[in-house]
C-alpha cells in the first residue's frame, strides 16, 4: 500500500517556486466543503480502532508472516530471493491501486457515501487473498496472493485516509494523525504477536488477522458521517484518468518535496525491514523461532517509545503551528539510527537502536501528514492526491527487495552496506523538507 511503515513504498523538480494561488471559486452542487467544525471522540475512535485492524491484516505478511510462509515453502536456502520476488509484485500493485481507488473513491455516488463502499470491500477482499496465502504451496500462488491482498488493502487505505481530508480541520491534524500512526504501530506488534502464536499454523496466522481488519474496517464505516456525493463530477475523458497517478512538481513544488522526503524515508526503512530476519539469522546467529520473538521484543520496545513521543509531537505541532522543524529532525534521527545498526552485534543493541527509531518515527507520524494535508493540490481530489502521495510509501515496497539484496551481495552478505545506504537516502529524504514554502 501503501502501507505506512511501522519503523516506520521521477524525482520532483529541483525548482523552488512558490506555490500557485488557487482563485476562489464557487462550490458547486456536487462538492462536499472541506471541514470546520472539530470531530468528536466517535469519530476519533473509529478511526483509530480501523487504523489497528486493518494494519493488524496487512502488515504482519509484510513484517514476519510472509517470511515464515516462505520458509515452509522454498526453504531457507531460496528464501531471500523469494520474499524479495513476492514483496516487490505485491508492491507494484500498490503502485497502481492506491492512487486508483482513490480517484473512484472522490467519484462514487453511492447511497452509502463515497468512502464506506471501498473500506469495507477492501477489506473483504483483502481478506480473500490472505487465505489464498496461508493456502499456496508455491511461489507463483503466494505471488498472486500478495498482488490481490495489496490491490484489495489500497482499495481499502485510499478511502479511509481521505477521511482525515473530508473530517478533520487543520487545528486537529496532527493529533488525529498522531493517533492513527500510534495505533497503526501497535497494530503492527499484534500482528506480531499473533505470527508468535501460530508460526507453525499457517491459516490462523494469516486469518485471525484478515478477520480483525474486517471487523475494524466496518465498526468505522458504521460510526462514519460519510457525506454522500449527490452528482458524480463531470468527465474530463483518458487525460484525467492518466493524471490520476501524477501531480505536476512544476505546479505544486510543495507536494513534490513532501512525497520526495517520504519516499526517501520509506526507502531506507524498508531496505531494513525486509531483510531484518534475515540480519538476525545470518549476521546475530540466531534461529528463525529465536529471531521471531527478537522482532516482536524490539517493536515492543519500538512501539511503546513512539506511542508516547508521537502524542506529544503532534500536540507540540498543532500548538506551536510549526510542521517543518519536526519533520526534518525526527527524519535525520531516522537515518542515523540506521546507520547505528552498522555496530550493533548483539540482541540487547538492537533493542536500543529499535528505541531511537520508535522516538524518530514517533515524532515523524505525529506531524507528516499534517503537513501532507496542507500541500495537498486539490481538495476536491483528496483521496486521489493521497493516492499519489501514497505511491511514495508504495513504491519502496517494490524497490526495497531488490536493491537491498544486490546491496547485500556486494562480499559476503553485506549488511553494513545495506543498513549505510538506508541512512544516507533517509538524510536526503530530511533534506527535502526545506525546500517547502507554504507550510512552517
Amino acid at each position: 500500500m501503501s502501507v505506512l511503515d511501522p519503523e516506520i513504498p521521477t524525482m520532483p523538480s529541483t525548482a523552488v517556486v512558490a506555490p500557485p494561488q488557487t482563485p476562489h471559486r464557487p462550490p458547486r452542487d456536487f462538492e462536499i466543503p472541506p471541514p470546520t467544525r472539530p470531530v468528536g471522540a466517535l469519530f476519533t475512535t473509529g478511526f483509530a480502532v480501523a487504523q489497528l485492524a486493518l494494519f493488524i491484516a496487512l502488515l504482519g505478511p509484510v513484517m514476519v508472516s510472509m517470511a515464515i510462509k516462505v520458509l515452509d515453502v522454498v526453504g531457507q536456502q531460496n528464501a531471500t530471493s523469494a520474499q524479495g520476488l513476492v514483496l516487490s509484485v505485491g508492491a507494484v500493485a500498490a503502485l497502481i491501486a492506491n492512487p486508483l481507488f482513490g480517484r473512484l473513491s472522490d467519484r462514487t455516488t453511492s447511497r452509502w457515501g463515497r468512502r464506506r463502499p471501498w473500506m469495507v470491500g477492501g477489506a473483504v477482499g483483502l481478506a480473500v487473498f490472505l487465505l489464498v496465502i496461508a493456502l499456496a504451496q508455491n511461489v507463483p500462488t503466494l505471488i498472486v496472493g500478495w498482488f490481490g491482498a495489496q490491490v484489495c488493502a489500497n482499495a481499502c487505505f485510499s478511502a479511509y485516509l481521505a477521511t482525515l481530508a473530508d473530517q478533520v480541520p487543520p487545528s486537529q491534524a496532527a493529533r488525529i494523525s498522531a493517533l492513527g500512526g500510534v495505533m497503526q504501530n501497535v497494530g503492527v506488534l499484534a500482528a506480531l504477536y499473533v505470527a508468535k502464536l501460530f508460526a507453525t499454523s499457517m491459516l490462523p496466522l494469516f486469518m485471525v488477522p484478515a478477520l480483525i481488519g474486517i471487523a475494524g474496517m466496518v465498526f468505522f464505516a458504521l460510526v462514519l458521517p460519510d457525506k454522500q456525493l449527490h452528482r458524480k463530477p463531470p468527465s474530463e475523458g483518458l487525460k484525467s484518468w492518466v493524471h490520476t497517478f501524477w501531480v505536476s512538481p512544476r505546479q505544486h513544488p510543495d507536494f513534490a518535496w513532501a512525497w520526495a522526503s517520504r519516499f526517501l524515508l520509506y526507502l531506507g526503512s524498508f531496505l531494513f525491514t525486509t531483510f531484518r530476519v534475515f540480519w538476525m539469522i545470518d549476521h546475530l546467529g540466531l534461529s528463525a523461532a529465536r529471531a521471531a520473538a527478537v522482532v516482536f521484543n524490539g517493536v515492543l520496545v519500538y512501539t511503546l517509545v513512539l506511542v508516547v513521543v508521537g502524542q506529544v509531537a503532534g500536540i507540540v505541532s498543532d500548538r506551536v503551528g510549526r510542521r517543518k522543524i519536526f519533520v526534518f529532525g525526527s527524519t535525520a534521527l531516522f537515518a542515523i539510527g540506521l546507520a547505528v545498526l552498522t555496530q550493533v552485534d548483539s540482541v540487547s543493541g538492537f533493542y536500543v537502536v529499535e528505541a531511537l527509531l520508535g522516538a524518530a518515527f514517533g515524532i515523524y507520524m505525529g506531524v507528516d501528514l499534517a503537513l501532507v494535508l496542507e500541500v495537498l493540490p486539490n481538495p476536491e481530489d483528496s483521496a486521489k492526491d493521497l493516492g499519489v502521495f501514497n505511491i511514495a510509501n508504495a513504491a519502496p515496497q517494490s524497490i526495497a527487495p531488490a536493491l537491498g539484496a544486490a546491496l547485500i551481495a556486494v562480499g559476503t552478505k553485506n549488511y553494513d552496506l545495506l543498513y549505510l545506504a538506508a541512512g544516507v537516502l533517509t538524510f536526503l529524504g530530511a533534506l527535502a523538507i526545506l525546500p517547502i514554502r507554504r507550510v512552517k
